[in-house]
């Protein structure tokens, strides 16, 4: 089931990869993942492990802060 800080979280996540220019692809391939788990991150059906958000910081040049707003 997901939390709405799961919903928060992908549509930040969505956001700063959009910032960057990168499609679903081109990050699933940074991050060494699947496309659709990283449409399951963003969409908030998956939650992510510390490692793979860490990842995706680095994959997005941010601080792992800044993908939590909440």
């Amino acid at each position: 089931m997901k939390s709405e800080n799961d919903i928060k979280l992908g549509k930040k996540i969505q956001k700063l990869r959009k910032n960057v220019h990168l499609t679903q692809e081109q990050l699933a391939e940074k991050l060494k993942l699947s496309t659709k788990y990283v449409q399951f991150i963003e969409s908030g059906d998956r939650k992510p492990s510390l490692k793979t958000i860490y990842k995706v910081a680095r994959a997005l040049n941010v601080r792992v802060q800044e993908l939590f707003p909440f």
